[in-house]
């Protein structure tokens, strides 16, 4: 067999059954992407004689005699990068880049009609994080980017540095490597929701050629811990084991085959026998609460950190101001209903995986898709008791997070193989595996009770909430928290009551999502309050206007207010007047005929970092040539953040930002780094960079004056060197001497996320519905975002349509559904709606003027915060255009048409 291959001839026969994917993966053509193993995603996009096909469908024995080009052929020997790829260049078409490839390769192989109709033209290929404007610009030939000015970095549209190897599938990813030596893991996981192991035989499984090991509870520590990852681990229960001798949800891992490819480590799964004891389950948090129900962790609850285990209460908050009685009282109008929230996958393209072995210095090396690998590390030294300085955490680019991966979900068990057989392991989670062996986001029960005056005055806000964690505790407390927080002190009310709960049921466990809780309750407080306004003939955006917090005000919330949060600068004021902008400018847009027509608004507060701190260190150094290295532990995922740390070091340093070079996300370059979550990615690791940057300026000023024996008042950087009045001493000169008189040029810098400030955003729909079908047209989505500083508006810009259309596709069809024995029936992209090109309307992005105190260089968080209004806003239009209050996401097309037929039966 011979298959031509961007150049290059190879003539190895395939596997019996081999996909193309794995036939070039194998052969080190890692630009092709595995995404979905289902041709629903296009991330393995190649061409065959010209032709694009999806590798993961197209059988390798088929490419015999043919031509293959991958994303790494499309450039020319000599290097020139190929139309497209410049096109993605030009207009940054991609933020985590793990899609990129399979859109370069369909574009490619676009003629002009069907450049014209893009949504077709896009069937096949999925991104999760960019909303497809950018994609759509880099389509038509749309620049963006700024060419780099020494000095004048910060508030520019310059591109992120990693973008040519992005476009030119270069860029590695966590499975992208060679590890000579390599075994795979494969998990079995439980048939059951809830039962005990009685008994493992695992003999057939080692008899299957190739199987290594098969390891089993017999195996782990018995020490429990949780998979969440946070800077204090005391905010998690410690409920989870690497392998556990009870199950609780169907998915849960049971064992894990170890063997020398993965068709034998599967082998092996399916000849491990477990003997069960089933056990009762329960599923529905309600049920879990009450006397008798089965409990999923009975456990000491001051050493496991649960609240009430017998209750199934992982974590709750009670707490009242005011009188909430009087509140109610003194309302002269009162809505009080029940909203839910359903499980959405964070689908990020890159699914959860880890390839761990030992490297010549005897450490153990995990290179992990991971937001945290510092606080990994941590992790698997107090699992498996080893020093820290013999283990080392990687995270490659990532292919996309959302929260999904501030999570411990497999580098715990890849470990224990690689402490057990002493060579390589990998585990990489099929795209079923992501659906019912990681995490959704929490579904909510969010009872909503609100009273207000006749002139508009809100009186009395009261909560009840029930948060689904799921078997496992992981984020559960804290997302129910944070739920409750900013969702309630956005608003005046002189009376609040809150009644919060986090419930363990034997479902797939939930976890940390974009918005952290508060876009499922902030969906409940903003319908609510768009409802309450109409019984009273108000306008629902200036019955909002009225009682919102305004700045030097303190935010209140019955749980009590926390002393480092701060409203450091205030642009909630600019964001309801761009709605009002917005209003009265699309006021007239055409819509179907006999379609109903409506607009509906929403508005979100979220703090700009985690409470109790959230650490971040930095380092810049000079190099010998006279450039800087910058080492941060963040990690890349699409949020941006490589970018503006360069951006921040560039303008501190007076040069451009092509001459920094940024090494991040490995325990091996720089101290300790809590993780790129919680939107801190801006806010408190480029403070960090700041404080370095400016901390390295310091010192070459300083020695140069001293060298120049001139004052340090004279001598300013520019690029590539210092000015003074006597001339210019360059850089690579000033590093020479200092060396010679054995000074360092290198400076620290760090910041503990502490005090925090808040980010204000608001989202404003029109829609149209047609009632025969109940299809939602969206014909307008506009977006304002108070994020201070913007320090790269194209890159914002592209995390706030991110949000909004990952949040679209969670108000309109994501469901991650359960069957009645708990199982997840959704477990593929084609079953699992995702928002295709169609799907997403181009939001209209507005920033605020505003400059934050305790931000770097006046910045604000800008990663999660859009996502958390879109679902209210759009529920408010909905209900404009139909009249019809919907109390549940998603508003998919049936729920709909049910809902305005069911309204047409009963008449006038």
């Amino acid at each position: 067999m011979k298959i031509e291959v961007n150049g290059r001839t190879h003539e190895e026969d395939p596997r019996s059954g081999q996909c193309l994917r794995t036939y070039l993966r194998e052969r080190g053509w890692f630009g092709v992407k595995k995404g979905c193993d289902a041709g629903d995603c296009g991330a393995c996009t190649v061409h065959v004689d010209g032709a694009p096909v999806h590798s993961c469908l197209y059988p390798a024995f088929r490419a015999d005699g043919r031509t293959v080009t991958t994303v790494e052929g499309l450039a020319s020997t000599d290097g020139e990068l190929h139309p497209v790829q410049q096109k993605f260049l030009d207009a940054q078409g991609f933020q985590c880049g793990f899609c990129t490839a399979g859109f370069l390769m369909t574009t490619a192989a676009l003629d002009e009609e069907q450049q014209a109709d893009l949504p077709r033209a896009f069937k096949g290929n999925l991104c999760r994080c960019t909303g497809y404007r950018a994609i759509e610009d880099a389509v038509r030939g749309v620049k963006h980017v700024e060419a780099p000015c020494a000095g004048e970095a910060v508030g520019r549209n310059l591109p992120a540095p990693a973008g040519p190897q992005v476009v030119t599938g270069t860029a590695r990813y966590t499975f992208d490597i060679d590890v000579p030596g390599l075994l795979h893991m494969k998990l079995l996981r439980s048939p059951h929701a809830h039962a005990r192991i009685v008994a493992v035989d695992t003999a057939a499984a080692l008899r299957v050629p190739g199987v290594h090991a098969v390891l089993t509870h017999h195996d782990a520590p018995e020490r429990h811990f949780s998979t969440a990852r946070h800077e204090h681990p005391t905010e998690d229960p410690d409920d989870t084991r690497v392998l556990d001798d009870t199950v609780r949800y169907i998915g849960q891992r049971v064992a894990a085959v170890v063997a020398d490819s993965e068709a034998a480590a599967e082998e092996g799964c399916r000849r491990v026998e477990i003997t069960y004891d089933v056990l009762p389950a329960v599923l529905d948090p309600e049920e879990a609460m009450r006397p008798g129900a089965p409990v999923v962790h009975d456990k000491d609850p001051a050493t496991a950190r649960i609240a009430r285990p017998r209750d199934n209460v992982v974590g709750e908050a009670h707490g009242e101001t005011g009188d909430i009685e009087a509140g109610f009282a003194a309302a002269d109008a009162v809505h009080e209903a029940t909203y839910r929230t359903q499980r959405v996958q964070h689908a990020s393209l890159e699914t959860h995986g880890a390839v761990a072995w030992f490297d010549e210095d005897d450490r153990l090396t995990v290179r992990t898709s991971s937001q945290t690998p510092f606080l990994t590390r941590r992790a698997l030294c107090a699992l498996y008791d080893l020093p820290q300085d013999k283990v080392r955490v990687v995270a490659g680019r990532v292919g996309g997070g959302f929260g999904g991966k501030q999570e411990m979900l497999v580098e715990d068990v890849v470990a224990l193989a690689v402490l057990r057989l002493r060579r390589p392991v990998r585990l990489e989670y099929t795209r079923a595996e992501q659906f019912y062996g990681a995490t959704t986001r929490h579904p909510f029960t969010i009872h909503v009770k609100a009273g207000a005056r006749r002139d508009g005055t809100l009186t009395a806000l009261q909560l009840r909430v029930v948060s689904n964690t799921g078997a496992y505790g992981n984020h559960g407390p804290a997302v129910m928290f944070h739920s409750v927080g900013e969702s309630m002190a956005v608003y005046r009310a002189a009376h609040k009551k809150v009644d919060a709960y986090s419930v363990y049921t034997h479902t797939v466990p939930a976890g940390a999502f974009r918005g952290y809780g508060l876009g499922q309750v902030t969906f409940a407080v903003e319908s609510a309050f768009d409802e309450l306004a109409r019984r009273l003939g108000l306008d629902p955006l200036e019955f909002k206007a009225r009682n919102v917090i305004a700045a030097g005000e303190a935010m209140v919330t019955p749980g009590g207010h926390e002393e480092d949060l701060h409203i450091a600068s205030y642009g909630l004021d600019q964001c309801l007047s761009v709605v009002r902008r917005a209003r009265s400018a699309y006021r007239d847009d055409p819509a179907p005929d006999g379609w109903l027509v409506g607009e509906g608004a929403a508005l979100a507060m979220i703090a700009t970092g985690p409470p109790g701190g959230h650490i971040a260190d930095a380092r810049a150094t000079l190099l010998p040539d006279g450039s800087f290295d910058l080492a941060v532990g963040t990690a890349e995922f699409g949020n941006g953040t490589t970018t503006v740390h360069r951006q921040i070091a560039a303008g501190e340093l007076a040069t451009t930002v092509d001459r920094i070079t940024v090494r991040q996300s490995d325990t091996d370059v720089v101290r300790h780094d809590t993780g790129a979550f919680a939107s801190t990615g801006t806010v408190v690791a480029g403070k960090a960079t700041l404080r370095a940057s400016r901390a390295l300026a310091d010192l070459l000023l300083d020695f140069a004056a001293a060298q120049l024996r001139v004052a340090r008042a004279d001598c300013r950087l520019v690029e590539e060197a210092v000015v003074h009045p006597g001339g210019r001493l360059l850089l690579k000169e000033l590093y020479a001497a200092a060396r010679a008189v054995g000074v360092d040029c290198t400076a620290d810098g760090r910041f503990g996320g502490t005090p925090r400030s808040v980010a204000f955003n608001a989202q404003w729909f029109k829609v149209a519905v047609d009632p025969g079908s109940g299809e939602i047209r969206i014909l307008r989505s506009v977006h304002a975002a108070d994020a201070g500083q913007v320090m790269n508006p194209m890159q914002c810009r592209g995390q706030v349509e991110g949000g909004v259309a990952q949040a679209l596709g969670a108000t309109l069809f994501e469901n991650v559904r359960l069957d009645e024995r708990g199982k997840v029936s959704t477990a593929a992209f084609r079953r699992y709606r995702l928002p295709q090109y169609a799907d997403v309307p181009r939001t209209e992005v507005h920033f605020t003027e505003t400059t934050d105190t305790i931000g770097p260089l006046g910045a604000k968080s800008m990663s999660e915060s859009p996502f958390n209004p879109v679902a209210p806003a759009l529920a408010n239009a909905l209900r404009d255009a139909t009249g019809i209050r919907f109390t549940e996401v998603p508003l998919t097309r049936d729920r709909v048409w049910l809902a305005l037929a069911e309204r047409a039966a009963e008449g006038p």
